[in-house]
């Protein structure tokens, strides 16, 4: 036979495609903490959706392709009149639930925001609760919700510990699609085979790029990215389920696969040097552990590496708040991710370009003692020429030990510290704060002001009878784990 004819011998699925699979359809969830996390979770993120719709940049993405569509058991959108179909419904939820940068994060080699699969979850789930009243069944409860959100969680969270997606130039919102993926397959009850094949094609997708979330062209983008990734989660289990083939090696396929053509070192020749080449290193099995771990943003609507930054200048805030114009240099002490990738100088073109600029969301509280979503906005902004005349006099250094304990599993910190130096030689000293108030090692601390959060932007949206209604069901594990997902639902339109 010629050296030259391939051998065309179908291989078995990736082995990362079916310890995914065989977590979501194998795998029992008994941990109260994770449970009671993904509650809190449930309602922070709903919550960051609800105070979006406030935004019109946000509101102009959301409603039918097509104005007067009907859809039975068309899944809702929160805050909204708007039944949709569920994979525009996903998009929708998805983007709102992203635009202010504002729920939950995780960081590690690779970071991201695994609540952002809410978007498909729960459209998935309300209209799966609905069609199955209207048959006779029994519905879809929302255990099976918060059962889905650790899972989508632990997918995202346990691949990104140890694989850098944006070293290479991919964007996290990869590991939403692959989780939404997974998790919303199941949730339609997809088998073994078609789970699989909904994962290959996850991976066989064209992905996004980082380009809309690094200077020079950070914009908008960013905000609804993770709303089209599970979206689109939705829409690849669908195709799964109505039979379409797999791609089994779509991650090791020599030349063709995922590793070879989008997680190497370079590209540029087609066959690759061995040094070259690059797999996935998942250092842990599946289970509860990032949800368990995951970060909440609870006082800043804010870039998550910058959340300390925010705090220490709060702090800072009394004794600067009179001396503005006397300030001579700032030093922000920081970590090396939050360098590579929020350390901004120069003109910030819009809203999503500064809440990516670690000295924007440290001036504005410096000068005024907050961080709110309005303080990004172009008229704010342009009114206060004080914060660019701060971002003027900083200088971002890294302390090494920061960057180290970022990563060690133990700690987790997302450490920053600020000195601000005045012209007649005195300074402020420094203020360091190194886990930010929605750290696990602070949850006693943050779950009350988590739920003041969550009050306050529902009555962004709802009557304050409404407001109370929702909230007391959500503070209940008991009785939300067992509220059918489409009466949770009816509670949070308009």
């Amino acid at each position: 036979m010629s050296a030259n004819v391939d051998l065309n011998n179908r291989p078995d699925y990736d082995k990362v495609l079916q310890d995914i699979a065989d977590y979501v359809l194998t795998y029992t969830i008994t941990s109260p903490e994770a449970l009671d996390t993904a509650r809190n979770c449930l309602m922070d993120t709903l919550g960051c959706g609800l105070l979006a719709l406030r935004f019109p940049e946000c509101t102009k993405h959301l409603g039918p392709f097509v104005e007067g569509t009907v859809v039975p058991f068309g899944a809702r959108v929160p805050g909204t009149s708007f039944r949709l179909d569920p994979i525009k419904a996903a998009w929708d939820i998805g983007c709102i639930v992203r635009w202010l940068d504002y729920n939950d994060t995780w960081l590690a080699a690779e970071w991201g925001h695994p609540s952002d699969n809410l978007g498909g979850i729960l459209a998935v789930a309300d209209h799966l609760s609905q069609k199955r009243v209207a048959n006779g069944e029994a519905p879809m409860t929302m255990r099976a919700v918060l059962e889905a959100m650790i899972m989508a969680h632990e997918i995202q969270g346990v691949i990104a510990l140890e694989n850098s997606f944006n070293r290479v130039g991919l964007d996290h919102v990869l590991l939403v699609k692959v989780a939404s993926t997974a998790v919303c397959a199941k949730l339609m009850g997809a088998t073994r085979e078609q789970l699989l094949s909904a994962l290959s094609h996850a991976f066989v997708d064209g992905q996004a790029l980082r380009t809309y979330r690094h200077a020079p062209n950070a914009g908008s983008r960013k905000s609804w990215a993770a709303g089209d990734a599970s979206s689109r989660g939705v829409r690849l289990a669908d195709i799964a389920l109505r039979g379409e083939m797999g791609i089994p090696g779509v991650l090791t396929a020599p030349q063709w696969g995922f590793y070879d053509v989008l997680f190497s070192h370079t590209n540029k020749d087609l066959a690759l040097k061995p040094e070259d080449q690059r797999q996935f290193s998942l250092s842990q099995p599946y289970g509860t552990y990032v949800m368990e771990n995951v970060l909440f943003k609870i006082s800043f609507p804010a870039e998550f590496h910058a959340q300390t930054a925010c705090e220490a200048a709060v702090t800072l805030h009394p004794q600067v708040k009179d001396r503005l114009h006397d300030i001579e240099k700032i030093v922000i002490t920081t970590h090396e991710s939050a360098i590579r990738i929020i350390s901004k100088q120069g003109k910030l073109a819009n809203a999503a370009d500064r809440d990516h600029c670690i000295q924007y969301m440290t001036a504005v509280p410096l000068a005024f003692g907050n961080l709110i979503a309005e303080h990004y906005e172009d008229d704010f902004h342009a009114a206060h020429p004080i914060i660019d005349q701060l971002r003027e006099k900083m200088v971002v250094v890294e302390n090494p030990r920061y960057t180290r304990e970022y990563l060690e599993a133990d700690k987790r910190s997302i450490a920053n510290a600020i000195e601000v130096f005045f012209s007649d030689g005195t300074s402020t000293g420094q203020v360091e704060v190194e886990y930010p108030i929605g750290h696990r090692r602070r949850r006693d601390e943050g779950i009350p002001l988590l739920e003041d959060k969550f009050r306050a932007n529902l009555a962004t949206r709802f009557v304050s009878q409404r407001c109370a209604q929702i909230f007391t069901l959500c503070k209940d594990q008991q009785a939300l784990e067992a509220t059918p997902v489409n009466r949770f639902v009816d509670l949070l339109v308009i």
